[in-house]
């Protein structure tokens, strides 16, 4: 009998790179989404969909009966151990037999961010859940640089508080297809794992601009900016103030060299190297050309 795998976060970058990876496996796929208006997509792709919400511990048993593996998403802000005690708790009592959680690169008590601190207190619930359980702590996600595409696009420059950070940023993709390989093994192979997944190298954003230059056949420059630049930039687009303040906090902690590590765990989940940025600037070099050029 197929597995019942629960998505949360299903409209998020990595749950939805997650859902492709998926695609086609023995497994049936449910997606907790909160709002009705974002179901239609998952269920013309075949996945069923159930409406709740993390921030409702109320709201949940319905998600999590009859499912045996859950895959753990919960959004960045000051209650994420919340919501992800909501989950775990629901999931406990649906009898739910593992969970795959998604934490963040670093997660420790002593993290020099607040996600990461944050990430390292649901890591431990987790950890002593009762179930199986699989974290992975990804890198720095190379989507992130899309971004910086309308800017890129109309100037050829972009701007982050980041100085001369070196980071061993990773392909979301990359990201999904490990989660995919922990819940498609079996529920034992990975239990007990905290997996850190990085790119194959670490770039400089001076490189990264080389990479896009080469596929974009333009000038790219990367401009570092100080952290009041880049905090009115993000404040102006109405990113709230607590997202804000723990961007600074990464960029702060990258600029000290805190990023500047990889690791071969891609490699050894799947049987190949990662993506490099290579690979990421060519497949999505449209993003980055203004619609004139495009």
């Amino acid at each position: 009998m197929s597995r019942t795998v629960l998505i949360t976060g299903a409209t998020g970058t990595v749950s939805t790179a997650l859902l492709k990876a998926l695609k086609g496996a023995d497994v049936n796929l449910r997606a907790l989404v909160r709002d009705e208006p974002k179901a239609d997509g998952l269920r013309q792709q075949g996945v069923e969909v159930v409406i709740g919400d993390l921030d409702d511990a109320r709201s949940l048993p319905p998600a999590f009966k009859g499912v045996q593996d859950t895959w753990l998403l919960t959004p960045n802000g000051p209650r994420a151990p919340e919501h992800n005690m909501n989950a775990v708790w629901a999931a406990r009592q649906a009898g739910v037999e593992r969970i795959v959680r998604l934490s963040v690169v670093g997660a420790a008590h002593d993290a020099p961010n607040r996600s990461g601190r944050l990430h390292a207190l649901s890591d431990r619930e987790t950890e002593r859940c009762g179930m199986r359980w699989t974290v992975l702590r990804p890198h720095w996600f190379m989507q992130n640089l899309l971004n910086e595409a309308g800017d890129i696009a109309a100037t050829s420059t972009f701007m982050l508080n980041m100085a001369s950070a070196r980071i061993g940023m990773i392909d979301v993709r990359d990201i999904a297809e490990c989660a995919a390989r922990v819940l498609l093994d079996d529920p034992d192979r990975h239990h007990g794992q905290t997996y850190t997944l990085t790119g194959p190298r670490s770039l400089t954003f001076d490189e990264v601009a080389d990479q896009l230059k080469l596929a974009l056949d333009q000038p790219v420059t990367y401009l570092p900016v100080s952290d009041d630049t880049k905090r009115k930039t993000l404040l102006g687009y109405g990113v709230p103030t607590w997202i804000v303040d723990m961007l600074e906090e990464y960029a702060q902690a990258y600029a000290s060299g805190w990023g500047d590590l990889t690791t071969d765990t891609v490699a050894d989940l799947l049987g190949r190297p990662p993506r490099d940025i290579v690979d990421f600037v060519r497949d999505h070099a449209a993003a980055f050309t203004s619609a004139d050029d495009s």
